[in-house]
């Protein structure tokens, strides 16, 4: 890219854009819209066609629609960019993250052959994160979203989610082809989970008969795929990473992070070597102060949830970090969590229980899903979840990052010894990422990148644990990048911190964080790469995130 041309890209980045029949342009939209019109046909595509009422993900219907896969990623790529502005180019590289997403699903990952999780169909909770963490189907039953007890309308719908359990858990009998045995061993509790579940549900009162009956269908076909499960892993004996060069391909073209296997794990290598030597130069510096104190009972974690969360908010508006939306309190006030015994807490609850605010920072994820339902995104293509977990650069990255950002602003001049929390946590994801790398690259179990995060996690947190270690690890061997994309996320949106600053200052413009966060919320949840190209014009990235397919 010449200078020229890149100074245009950045004077066009800053123009303010019209918007043209509902999407955004800053001349004739003709093009964009095509690319909006395919945009939907993609999406069309993408969502399986039905066998016996549950989506079809058998090896015949993925082999017979390739072709028509083929034919919308030659159309996409057909579109002339030139004219384009950075935010229409930005849009077109979403597009084509997300067939390359199918595409690798298609060749490499094919969750539907080599990960049992994947037919997990009972949801508890919603996610913190635009859409579910890791490979999911694509007719789950959001439990969670139901009221109980159900009107009419709703229990007929309850009935039709679970009407696809039974056909899924035989399709599954026929798909699962696979050899990845740590992904299959560990994917059998996801469906025992799906059990637990019915069996709760079984046990609400005041269903229907016919709600019943779906449940006990339900039941009866998990329970078929279970024995199945336990029989064939038993021949189970493969590798369940997708090795470095497979991982490499993917950061870059799928989840556009514009790093290598490698370079991911010196950047984690980093951060851990970092957070250990920061936590241990924060604890020199408040040697003298008194040590946190975990609350002990419900009351008196109630009390200190509710004085975060207040100090919290009124920090992030008194201090000009970000404009605080109407609907950032309430968001933030539905997770405050609560008291949990000692013996039982997990390693973010240990924190919590001493002070709970940089779990609150993380739980920017809130504001930001809060941010899609509230303010959606001018273009459609933006303005839902993208699929196969591109977006987690952007919102781990951003959550994990705001935790050091709010620190080093000033959240915790009243209270250093928080500042300890924030380097432990930051040690922790830097660990359990560092593991999955090398899951990934098949040069350890999953077993063993789980010793990597409890081994390197400050003051023994993480060992106390253990179904939060399997389902982390578990988590991220089933999803490539996402391990990592709490650590690579924060690197890259400092990194665009840093370049807008300094672009800023180039044009002798004054720099205001709230001007930052409020630039990069209005970009919404993409890629940080991207991000940042729309943010300051600069396409050095580019490069690597817009190899040849």
């Amino acid at each position: 890219m010449n200078y020229l041309r890149r100074i245009l890209w950045r004077s066009l980045a800053c123009v303010p854009l019209m918007l043209v029949g509902g999407h955004v342009a800053i001349a004739d939209d003709h093009d964009y819209d095509a690319l909006v019109e395919l945009f939907e046909e993609w999406r069309e595509f993408e969502r399986p066609p039905l066998q016996e009422g549950a989506p079809d993900y058998t090896a015949e219907t993925f082999d017979a629609r390739h072709g028509e896969f083929l034919e919308l990623r030659e159309r996409l790529h057909a579109f002339d960019l030139d004219a384009w502005s950075v935010e229409q180019q930005v849009d077109w590289h979403l597009v084509r993250a997300e067939m390359n997403g199918y595409d690798f699903n298609y060749r490499v990952l094919m969750p539907w052959a080599r990960d049992p999780a994947y037919y997990q169909s009972i949801w508890l909770y919603k996610s913190d994160v635009p859409a579910h963490e890791g490979p999911t189907h694509h007719a789950v039953t959001e439990l969670w979203a139901y009221e109980f007890p159900l009107t009419s309308d709703e229990e007929q719908r309850l009935i039709g989610d679970l009407s696809v359990i039974p056909p899924l858990m035989r399709q599954a009998q026929q798909n699962l082809t696979g050899n990845a045995r740590e992904l299959w061993i560990a994917g059998i509790r996801n469906i025992e989970d799906q059990r637990g579940a019915l069996d709760d549900l079984a046990a609400t009162d005041g269903l229907g008969e016919p709600l019943r009956a779906a449940i006990a269908d339900a039941q009866t076909a998990t329970d078929e795929l279970i024995a199945w499960l336990y029989e064939e892993a038993e021949s189970k004996d493969g590798p369940s990473g997708i090795g470095r060069d497979n991982y490499t391909w993917y950061a870059q073209n799928v989840h556009l992070v514009p790093l290598t296997w490698e370079d991911e794990v010196r950047l984690l290598k980093r951060e851990l070597d970092r957070a250990w030597a920061s936590l241990r130069l924060e604890e020199h510096r408040n040697r003298n102060l008194p040590p946190l104190v975990a609350a002990s009972t419900p009351e008196e974690y109630d009390a200190l949830a509710d004085r975060s969360a207040t100090y919290f908010i009124d920090w992030l508006r008194d201090e000009e970090i970000v404009t605080v939306a109407d609907y950032f309190d309430p968001a933030l006030r539905a997770r405050l969590g609560e008291f949990v015994p000692e013996e039982t807490r997990n390693f973010f609850w240990i924190a919590a229980h001493y002070d709970p605010t940089p779990l609150y920072t993380h739980f920017y994820h809130w504001f930001e899903l809060a941010r899609m339902e509230n303010e959606p995104h001018d273009s459609p293509i933006r303005r839902d979840a993208l699929l196969y977990n591109i977006f987690d650069s952007r919102n781990e990255g951003t959550a994990t990052g705001v935790e050091e950002m709010f620190m080093h602003a000033g959240l915790y001049d009243h209270n250093p010894r928080v500042r300890e929390i924030v380097w432990i946590m930051l040690a922790q994801r830097a660990a359990r990422g560092l593991g999955s790398l090398y899951a990934h690259a098949n040069e350890m179990t999953m077993e063993e990148a789980g010793g990597v995060h409890v081994e390197w996690t400050p003051r023994g947190w993480m060992a106390t644990e253990e179904e939060l270690l399997k389902f982390e690890q578990h988590l991220y061997l089933r999803q490539p990048g996402y391990g990592t994309s709490y650590v690579t996320g924060k690197y890259l949106l400092e990194r665009t911190l840093a370049d807008y600053a300094k672009l800023l200052e180039e044009r002798g413009e004054p720099f205001t964080l709230r001007e930052f966060f409020d630039h990069l919320n209005s970009i919404d949840s993409i890629p940080i790469a991207l991000g940042r190209w729309q943010m300051t014009g600069l396409d050095d990235e580019m490069a690597l995130i817009s190899a040849p397919d």
